[in-house]
């Protein structure tokens, strides 16, 4: 098959940030720039009209319509949609890199809301409130007790930047209730959860999502570790399930050479054709590089993990990825929803679009696609994958890589099932591990913010023989789970390192908590024996290689 890259590009990645702000702006003017709609819009219309005006009974036409559109939108491909005018802005906040907030982490593993974290430099940390603090009140009205749900709770803190709210806040040190009036201000959504030097010269960076500020958060981990030696890189992408493309473009350009095609959009519409090539401006082109992914890691992850496939600049390591890839542009509408709707499918450097199969209007099977792979055991053996031998293509260095379902690794690693047991699966999900941790933390938090870091507070913590017992004892007490320690101890090594991993997330943040976790996954493990064996080495031509690692 003829490489889709075959035409020069006129596109870059530094040109990237005015094809974004393009396209936000087609959006917003959708419906101003004196498009023609037809007879279909006009037949929509009028029936809407005849209902409102003629119909025996009075009829709600908004509640109406908007149940109308978000069943024809059911009808197109899985990832379009309409989105309602009240849930725009907390679907769109996730990814605009910010909102106006109160900038706190909170618990509400109980009924009252915890403090875990205050951001540096944001409105609560300028006002003194800190990391244990309870709010037993919010703008007068109690919460303490009262049973709210995370959703109540961020709805009534988040609000317009420079409006107050007051908090009563209850403080082990202090017997009286403490008032604090914090203005809100913008917090920031961070996109890298992790990033800390894994081994001698080897930097690890845990991306969450792809945000309008990822790519700045990736370049100065990129740069932070750099300084502390690392010169080559882990980049964990698994359950990455994606978001705007262009911090993924230009996150593959710090990587590849000038020339080098990154990612290809295609669709019905000239506004959509686009073929990108890397600038040659990457500050990283010599640093050999391993991408994880496992089955939910989707869309942009893929175009970043494609990207360095095709080029045979990087390893990709783990499992086959979801299959996303169709494009959607957000169009904002007259009444404030939106609506997310497929113009484009992109294609990886070497021609290949992985988007998985689906029908029209048919979402179900498409949903369930994730579990059939583990039932048919794809999560476990590679040789349970059926590649369509339709969609072969070629990568630079002349590996045979496959189309229409996602991106298979060149290293495969099985999920990992050591240590679950039928006591696990109980403790799981009664939520009693993140309980425990959040319970110890608490208890102990004046004694462990005194750690200087990772490795001083774990050096705090109980042996692993008294963490076990002590929570089977609070799984007995809390949830009535009996102790079954022939089970207990199938899961030993499972549980202790989950609770000293949620602790230290709980003491010292979320890249604390894959710090403890990494030590003992199968997956960053190969990643480093892949690195000590020299196979990460750029670019990846050798028949261990071949034909997707099988």
């Amino acid at each position: 098959m003829k490489n889709l890259f075959g035409r020069p590009s006129v596109w870059a990645p530094l040109a990237i940030a005015f094809s974004l702000t393009f396209g936000l702006w087609l959006g917003a003017t959708f419906f101003t720039a004196g498009r023609s709609y037809g007879p279909v819009y006009d037949k929509l219309a009028t029936i809407m009209q005849l209902i409102d005006n003629d119909y025996v009974d009075q009829i709600d036409t908004d509640s109406l319509l908007e149940a109308s559109l978000s069943e024809i939108i059911a009808r197109l491909d899985p990832h379009s949609s309409y989105i309602k005018a009240e849930d725009l802005q907390a679907v769109n906040e996730d990814l605009d890199g910010s909102f106006s907030g109160i900038g706190i982490s909170f618990n509400m593993l109980t009924d009252t809301i915890t403090v875990l974290e205050v951001i540096p430099g944001g409105p609560s940390e300028k006002v003194g409130l800190m990391p244990g603090d309870r709010i037993i009140s919010i703008n007068d009205t109690v919460v303490a007790g009262q049973s709210w749900t995370n959703e109540r709770v961020i709805r009534n803190l988040r609000g317009e930047k420079g409006s107050k709210v007051g908090l009563g806040i209850m403080r082990d040190n202090s017997p009286k209730l403490l008032s604090f009036e914090v203005t809100r201000g913008d917090i920031p959504v961070s996109s890298v959860d992790a990033s800390y030097l894994a081994a001698k010269n080897i930097g690890y960076i845990k991306i969450n999502k792809f945000a309008k500020n990822t790519y700045s958060e990736f370049l100065n981990a990129l740069v932070a570790l750099k300084n502390d030696g690392a010169e080559n890189f882990i980049i964990d992408l698994r359950g990455n399930g994606g978001g705007f493309m262009e911090p993924a473009i230009l996150m593959a350009n710090e990587f590849l050479s000038a020339g080098s095609p990154i990612v290809a959009t295609h669709g019905r519409i000239s506004d959509v054709e686009n073929e990108i090539l890397a600038d040659g401006s990457g500050a990283f082109q010599d640093a050999c590089v391993i991408v994880m992914l496992d089955e939910f890691s989707a869309s942009a992850s893929e175009i970043f993990a494609g990207a360095m496939q095709d080029n045979d600049r990087g390893l990709i390591l783990g499992r086959r990825s979801f299959g996303k890839g169709l494009v959607q542009r957000q169009i904002d509408l007259p009444d404030n929803s939106a609506l997310r709707l497929t113009t484009a499918r992109y294609y990886t450097p070497s021609g290949r679009c992985i988007q998985k199969p689906y029908t029209l209007g048919s979402n179900l099977s498409y949903s369930m696609e994730i579990a059939d792979r583990f039932r048919h055991g794809e999560d476990f053996n590679p040789d349970s994958i059926k590649f369509d031998t339709s969609q072969t293509f070629s990568t630079l260095g002349g590996r045979t890589v496959y189309g229409g379902g996602g991106i298979m690794p060149d290293i495969y690693v099985p999920n990992d099932t050591t240590g679950i047991s039928s006591y696990y699966i109980d403790v799981f999900n009664a939520g009693l591990l993140q309980k425990f941790a959040f319970n110890y933390a608490d208890r102990n938090r004046s004694s462990l913010k005194t750690a200087k870091n990772l490795k001083s507070l774990l050096a705090m913590l109980p042996a692993d023989d008294q963490i076990l017992q002590d929570f089977a004892y609070f799984a007995r007490d809390t949830e009535k789970i009996p102790p079954r320690w022939y089970y207990i101890n199938i899961s030993r090594n499972l549980i202790v390192n989950q609770l000293k991993a949620l602790i230290a997330r709980d003491a010292l943040g979320i890249s604390a908590y894959y710090e403890v976790i990494n030590a003992s996954d199968n997956a960053f493990s190969q990643a480093l024996k892949e690195f000590a064996g020299g196979n990460a080495e750029f670019p990846i031509m050798t028949d261990k290689f071949n034909n997707n690692g099988k």
